[in-house]
């Protein structure tokens, strides 16, 4: 009987090593069909996952209360388990250089337990070559134990799209590799355990790894693009959503639009593949070009906001401005790698400190990260520019009354800044409002 047999047969378990927005979903999808011991270091986050309660709010907490993961933070529990999934994040240092300490570190935790006649399928978003080059070696020497003699391993990149309830870990195909085709074979046939879309079974380890990477690489290049048109266009005096409204009429233009790139997929995994480049001897030009326009946005978003303020007459050090949403997406808690920072600081340098409300955002997180405090809603009174700087459904409720209350009655002229472009623009083309948008 091989693994597969024996993991539905409730002879062995799965294990989950990192339960974050990605990691927790995956446990509890396979905790459906078989055992699962999901992992984390986070001895706070356990507790809570424990208590029931979803701080990701990927699942909700009625989902976490009724699910069969064994949570832990005990890293023996992994001696219980013969296949495991390692999805930790993978972020970029202030260089843009891959930081793979947490993948490394997961490495060193999961060989110190790893057991003979186990299967290790990575998830993290890496650059090619990092799971065969760099987390093998690190089994190798914790556990002692020898990779394609006593332990196989596979690749499977995450596709799991944080806050979005639609394209799901069950409704995405997943991209499956293996060693050797006998490990292929287990991992798809794990994943198919819950992946109703099926699977794609990548030719080699690295294929899946570099698959990977183009992917969000091709999303921040077209966002990029988008970008460019946007200054260009508000130089020119048109609106950029018009514009893509009106070539998005043709059947094959791709329907990308302008906004800030942040997060840890597609603000981050071009760097990994640049920087693959450059051991290589190349060195990027599309790739970089388009991620240096993204990491800009912040900035320009903010000198907009300047600029508008002086066509008001408002004094610009002693403005009042308000941004309204924190995190890198809409309708997701995480704030790792949010753009909308590189706002908060640009404002900074001009004298604002900015007030920043965003009830969806982990408001630890964002105080830990960034020393943010976000504020509720009501600290919104009184200012001279407001910034929606996110398209969080609490917002959804916005209209031109309430907006209108959010601001000083006795500025002539109001300065909107909707980045997303979430209102409707008509009802803001009048002689009280300054309105600008991305």
């Amino acid at each position: 009987m091989g693994l597969y047999e024996k993991l539905v047969a409730g002879e062995e378990k799965l294990s989950l090593v990192g339960l974050g927005y990605v990691g927790m979903p995956i446990a509890v999808a396979f905790a459906r069909k078989i055992g699962v011991i999901g992992y984390d270091l986070n001895e706070k986050k356990i507790e809570l996952y424990r208590s029931g309660v979803d701080p990701t709010r990927e699942v909700g907490d009625e989902v976490i209360k009724n699910t069969g993961v064994e949570f832990t933070a005990d890293e023996t529990r992994l001696r219980e388990a013969k296949f495991h999934i390692v999805a930790v994040p993978t972020p970029v240092n202030d260089d843009h250089t891959p930081d793979l300490t947490p993948v490394e570190g997961a490495s060193r935790i999961l060989g110190r337990n790893l057991q003979k006649g186990s299967v290790v399928v990575f998830e993290s978003t890496v650059y090619p070559g990092v799971t065969e080059e760099i987390c093998v070696p690190i089994l190798e020497k914790e556990s002692g134990l020898k990779c394609g003699v006593d332990f196989k391993i596979g690749y499977s990149p995450e596709r799991i799209n944080p806050g979005d309830k639609v394209h799901r870990l069950e409704t995405i195909t997943k991209i499956v590799s293996g060693m050797d085709e006998e490990t292929l074979d287990t991992v798809a046939k794990v994943y198919e355990l819950v992946v109703e879309a099926g699977v794609y079974r990548a030719e080699s380890i690295q294929v899946a790894e570099a698959a990977k990477v183009i992917e969000n690489s091709q999303r921040d290049i077209n966002i990029a693009f988008m970008n460019e048109l946007s200054i260009i266009f508000n130089k020119m005096g048109i609106d950029t959503r018009s514009v893509l409204e009106a070539a998005g009429t043709k059947w094959n233009f791709l329907k990308f639009f302008p906004g800030l790139v942040g997060g840890h997929c597609i603000g981050v995994d071009p760097y990994y593949l640049t920087y693959r480049a450059e051991q290589m001897g190349y060195h990027s030009q599309i790739i970089l070009a388009g991620r240096r326009i993204n990491d800009d946005m912040g900035r320009y978003v903010a000198e907009n906001v300047v600029k508008n303020l002086i066509r008001a007459d408002v004094p610009v050090k002693t403005a009042k401005v308000a941004i309204l949403g924190f995190t890198f997406k809409e309708n997701c808690p995480d704030t790792r790698n949010t753009k909308v920072i590189d706002i908060v600081k640009e404002l900074r340098e001009y004298g604002i400190e900015p007030v920043i409300v965003d009830e969806t955002a982990d408001r630890d997180e964002a105080k830990r990260l960034y020393g943010v405090t976000l504020e509720d809603r009501s600290a919104v009174t009184g200012v001279d520019a407001l910034v929606i700087a996110v398209a969080h459904t609490e917002f959804s409720d916005l209209d031109r009354e309430g907006i209108d209350a959010f601001f000083n009655p006795a500025n002539a002229r109001k300065v909107l800044v909707d980045v997303k472009g979430v209102l409707d623009k008509k009802q803001y083309q009048d002689e009280a409002y300054l309105y600008w948008r991305l």
